[in-house]
């Protein structure tokens, strides 16, 4: 076995890093050696990626590298959100910036496309949950307004792959960054052309697909040369971050529970094959393509980012507070005042997020939450029971009782979070690694390297590599009368 320098670059829907992989064939350990802003441009009333920032920041993190002097590069793995994407010319030119998925363009795109496909059908295709800033919607405003960047594609490429494709001039797409686009074929695991050629999308812009653990290619010269890290191969990893994230859950036992949370709060089970029925669409959970051949049965939880808004605009107003410091003020507070529908649309878009929580508060005739501290509260309160009510449908839809809960990504440094969550679902729950997403990548780029063999052997590397913390259910009592309060506000 030979050392593995294996380098992350892991963008979410605020921020971009690049961490050092190191793996001795038997542990992991890494290191953030480049941080980075990501956030949305909003000018001429859309909101855009600045993909072309993204692509310095990613050069960046490559030349702090290679001025480490800590020998050869051994590979790259990219990860981002999902559903977004990029559009080439026949010329391999990018036609234009990148839309936001939050972007305004996709009001009133689901009620088109049923009119086009019955819901029941697109689901039944494709086994993922309706959300307004799928890819199937947004590629059906860009077609609605006649937009001439859609005209003049020849080749849509998601982020994770736009951007493997400005470093090595290759083009691909990653499955399970594919999946999340709601126009992949559940079953068959490639593009529905049923459904692309119904709702009148080009068919031909579409990439063949690669599953995680795909070279997509090498470092071009001209970059390699520029950066002095050689052509390095790039690995097309689980490139959707929840992707990467469920890779690195250190799981060792069977039925458990993972939520990967950070600005979004991913919450489900791995599955062998994708549940497609009534209650699944119903309850709008979601089949994403997986690492190893399974799939991730999950739904989409707003997450922290009902908290991020809050904090910005407390900042905006010169109140300035870093997250452990109003985590601290919820501590203080009255418990169960208030309660929020975090999935309420609502608290979808930017804007005044407290006094949105507020109105929320009065408009469902409970008292009003007033201080930064009850308002975060609220909000902790809210998501961890919203957990339950998550895992409870998981458990009717499966037919079984479900254990322990696996938390991974930022949130899972959130004590009073995870001890809030603990006390709703009632059950254990165990927080780590806090670098899921990146840990998910590199041991991806390790499997490509033919120096990990499967899923199994990554998640035991990883339970030797990192920590863990794990909370136990308090006053769950309390806690159970308090859910039915909760109810009333879904």
């Amino acid at each position: 076995m030979k050392h593995l320098n294996l380098l992350a670059f892991d963008l979410g829907a605020s921020s971009g890093r690049a961490i050092l992989g190191r793996f001795d064939g038997r542990k992991l350990s890494i290191e953030e050696i480049h941080r980075f802003p990501n956030e949305p441009v909003g000018i001429t009333g859309h909101m855009y990626w600045d993909v072309l920032r993204l692509v310095w920041e990613m050069k960046q993190g490559l030349l702090k590298f290679s001025n480490k002097e800590d020998g050869q590069l051994s590979s790259i793995g990219i990860d981002t959100w999902g559903v977004d994407f990029g559009l080439l010319d026949s010329s391999g030119e990018l036609l234009g910036n990148p839309y936001h998925y939050r972007d305004i363009q996709t009001e009133g795109m689901m009620e088109k496309a049923f009119d086009i496909v019955p819901k029941e059908e697109i689901y039944r295709l494709t086994g993922i949950a309706f959300q307004k800033f799928n890819t199937i919607f947004q590629l059906l405003a860009l077609k609605e307004r006649n937009s001439p960047i859609l005209e003049k594609a020849d080749t849509l490429l998601f982020m994770p792959d736009l951007l493997a494709y400005f470093l090595t001039g290759e083009k691909g797409t990653e499955y399970t960054e594919a999946s999340t686009s709601q126009l992949l074929d559940a079953k068959k695991k490639d593009w529905c052309t049923y459904l692309i050629e119904a709702l009148g999308l080009p068919a031909d812009i579409f990439t063949d697909i690669q599953q995680p653990g795909t070279i997509r290619g090498e470092v071009l010269s001209t970059i390699a040369q520029e950066l002095n890290i050689g052509e390095v191969p790039v690995v097309s990893v689980a490139t959707h971050d929840t992707g990467s994230a469920v890779v690195a859950v250190p799981a060792m036992q069977q039925d458990y529970v993972y939520l990967s949370s950070g600005t979004w709060s991913l919450m489900g089970v791995e599955v062998n094959e994708p549940i497609i029925n009534q209650q699944a669409l119903q309850w709008n959970y979601t089949n994403e393509g997986g690492a190893g051949g399974k799939y991730r049965f999950l739904k989409n939880i707003m997450g922290l980012w009902i908290i991020q808004e809050c904090k910005r605009i407390w900042d905006q107003q010169g109140e300035v507070y870093g997250f452990g410091e109003l985590m601290e003020m919820a501590r203080d507070c009255q418990p169960f005042k208030a309660f929020i529908d975090p999935d309420h649309d609502d608290f979808y878009l930017p804007g005044n997020m407290p006094r949105i929580i507020q109105e929320f508060c009065a408009r469902t005739g409970q008292e009003v939450p007033q201080t930064k501290g009850e308002i975060v509260r609220c909000v902790y309160e809210s998501l961890a029971f919203k957990y339950r009510w998550t895992i409870e449908r998981l458990e009717e839809i499966l037919n079984k009782p479900l254990g322990v809960l696996h938390i991974v990504g930022g949130g899972s440094k959130n004590e009073l979070l995870n001890q809030f969550t603990a006390n709703a679902i009632n059950r254990p729950v165990i927080c780590g690694p806090t670098e899921a997403t990146a840990v998910g990548n590199l041991m991806i780029q390790a499997m490509a390297l033919e120096e990990v063999k499967d899923l199994a052997e990554i998640r035991q590397i990883v339970k030797e590599s990192f920590p863990t913390v794990d909370y136990m259910p308090k006053d769950v009592e309390q806690w159970n009368d308090a859910y039915q309060r909760f109810l009333k506000v879904l």
